[in-house]
């Protein structure tokens, strides 16, 4: 035996010693591949959520420039004199416009940075300057009363923040993508406080499927997103509301009606958007002006009401709890609709899930008060109808009925309105359908869809998926080779290849245990001498389908790819495969 004082020896009991952990960890915690991309989904979402709040912050620091970030964007222009109602929207539209103008030239970016395309059209690669760009003059727009929502922004900047994780650890595209959808989930449970609303959002919008090889990070990641922000910040129920009694039988036949207007109002505001937006480009301004016209058009109508400005939060909560007069309402409606529609139409970056949420709101209470006023059992509470109102009216226009739903119960905890909640949303779902095939969200990426190759599968082979450059051993490979190696890669098996490249077998984890306890015999054993040379393997043209029966019975997390002249050209994950194969039968929001 050789003494202890032997360099080689003390090496090579170090090396035991470690693999011994390795092995321990491996047998007793067994993490598999979904565990880590579960890890990383969480790791997002906290990121997420951290960038979501400094985009928050941002846009106060913005609105206390011309108020007071305490009082709320309705306050504040409420306070201001006339002219400078006019002027705050659109210098702010001018910032936003300016900036977006430099950031072209700096980034020289053509395409678009939406997320939405990253995960359904492209390879989950969302470009970070580009977006930052975009984020950054979304905070002077949304800080200056624009008639826009923050959730957009939010959710674009924890999307990058994903991708650029996804990017550095090296994610496969299916992989990859994933964890873009999971920032973008997160982005939604910051905005809204609502962990299963941005799971499903995500699910059943981006993605078209909520099968749990994807929906669970999403979980995973919005709900970290979630703890985060109450940690950091005082959250709480988003929109406080009395405590509304049960719906009576006598007013479902009213909630009917309001699914059938919501389906109805849905895609007509939608497409005044849109007309509006064809509009702004007609006109050939430059952004820096077309921006600024925007906002002066926002800033003209909040001189005689201001409660158009921002989102429109402050004004849905005065409505549902009873302090703004109904007769107050359709004015705020048109008032809100035209906003919008300038804001929006213009190219303020920023989302309009929240303006939808008012537009429901005013429809959903202005139906209830006229039918308290015919008929005083069908709507005993209108103040009910119009948080019935909000739900449907999101659901017909981002056609995502579940996540409606979902979101207006975690927004409120109101249990007693999910009854006419459900039948509302889902008749309104089903209205818009019939009345207008694109969703919110759809139209941009059905165009995109056409134009653009689908990246995401390729022919549908193991080629398309397979990863590049696995760790690979010599046949004459040293236990000690073998021992460094299993410390630095996290794989359970290592592929031994000849020096032509061809494929000899595999050296798995649980067999070098035997000599784990036998420094002396593991110093002269090599990779041939424990290598599995009847380890299954796939090849790179066979179908996704076929390559996982390959996976049927196993309990490996990869297969080794070798072509048909036994040359290894990669490996194949099972999670990237599931991921492809859910991908590929998925319903997404561009059919």
């Amino acid at each position: 035996m050789k003494a202890v004082t032997d360099p080689a020896g003390v090496l090579m009991r170090r090396l035991l010693f470690l693999l011994r952990w390795r092995v321990w960890v491996q047998e007793r915690l067994q993490p598999s591949e979904w565990q880590v991309t579960l890890l990383w989904a969480a790791i997002a979402g906290f990121l997420g959520a951290l960038s979501s709040l400094l985009f928050t912050t941002l846009t106060e620091r913005v609105h206390d420039w011309f108020g007071n970030s305490r009082l709320g964007v309705v306050d504040s222009m409420a306070s201001l004199p006339w002219w400078a109602v006019l002027a705050v929207p659109t210098l702010g539209g001018a910032a936003a416009g300016g900036i977006l103008m430099f950031g072209q030239r700096l980034t020289r970016v053509q395409s678009s940075t939406d997320y939405m395309e990253a995960i359904v059209i492209g390879n989950g690669h969302v470009p970070m300057r580009a977006s930052l760009v975009k984020s950054l003059a979304a905070v002077f727009s949304i800080g200056s009363g624009g008639s826009i929502g923050r959730e957009g922004p939010m959710v674009q900047l924890a999307a990058v923040v994903a991708s650029r994780i996804g990017r550095w650890r090296g994610f496969t595209p299916p992989k990859l993508r994933l964890l873009v959808a999971c920032g973008a989930a997160a982005g939604i449970a910051s905005a809204y406080n609502a962990p299963i609303a941005g799971s499903f959002f995500v699910a059943e919008i981006i993605l078209g499927t909520i099968a749990m090889e994807s929906l669970g990070p999403l979980v995973v990641s919005a709900v970290a997103a979630t703890l985060t922000v109450h940690v950091l910040t005082s959250a709480h129920v988003l929109y406080k509301v009395p405590a509304f009694g049960e719906v009576s039988p006598w007013e479902m036949g009213p909630y009917i009606v309001l699914g059938f207007i919501a389906g109805m109002l849905a895609p007509l505001f939608l497409s005044t958007l849109r007309g509006a937006e064809r509009f702004f480009v007609s006109l050939n301004l430059p952004i820096v002006l077309r921006l600024a016209l925007g906002g002066l058009m926002v800033g003209g109508i909040a001189v005689q009401v201001p409660q158009v400005c921002g989102n429109g939060y402050s004004v849905v909560v005065e409505i549902l709890n009873g302090k703004i007069g109904w007769l107050l309402v359709p004015g705020l409606f048109a008032c809100k609709w035209l906003a919008t529609m300038a804001s929006f139409g213009s190219g303020a970056p920023g989302g309009v899930f929240t303006p939808s949420l008012f537009m429901g709101a005013c429809a959903g209470l202005l139906f209830g008060t006229a039918v308290n006023h015919v008929w005083p059992a069908g709507a005993q509470d209108p103040l009910t109808f119009a948080l019935v109102g909000m739900g449907a009216f999101l659901a017909a226009a981002s056609r995502a009925p579940v996540m409606a739903v979902i979101l207006l119960f975690e927004m409120t905890l109101s249990y007693n309105i999910i009854l006419p909640l459900l039948l509302c949303s889902v008749i309104a779902y089903h209205t818009a359908k019939s009345i207008a095939g694109s969703s919110l969200y759809s139209e941009a990426l059905k165009r995109k869809a056409a134009s653009v190759p689908d990246p995401a599968l390729g022919t549908g082979r193991v080629a398309d998926l397979m990863r590049t450059n696995p760790p690979t051993l010599a046949p004459t490979a040293s236990f000690a080779e073998i021992a460094r190696m299993f410390l630095n890669v996290r794989v359970n098996n290592l592929y031994v290849v000849d020096e032509s490249g061809k494929f000899a077998g595999v050296v798995a984890l649980h067999d070098i245990k035997p000599y784990l306890g036998e420094p002396d015999l593991a110093e002269l054993v090599l990779a041939r001498d424990i290598l599995r040379e009847d380890f299954p393997r796939v090849s790179p043209d066979q179908t996704l389908n076929e390559a996982l029966g390959s996976f049927m019975g196993l309990v490996a997390e990869r297969l080794p790819v070798v072509d048909a002249d036994g040359l290894l050209r990669g490996s194949l994950a099972k999670s990237d495969l599931l991921l492809a194969l859910v991908e590929k039968r998925k319903t997404p929001a561009t059919a």
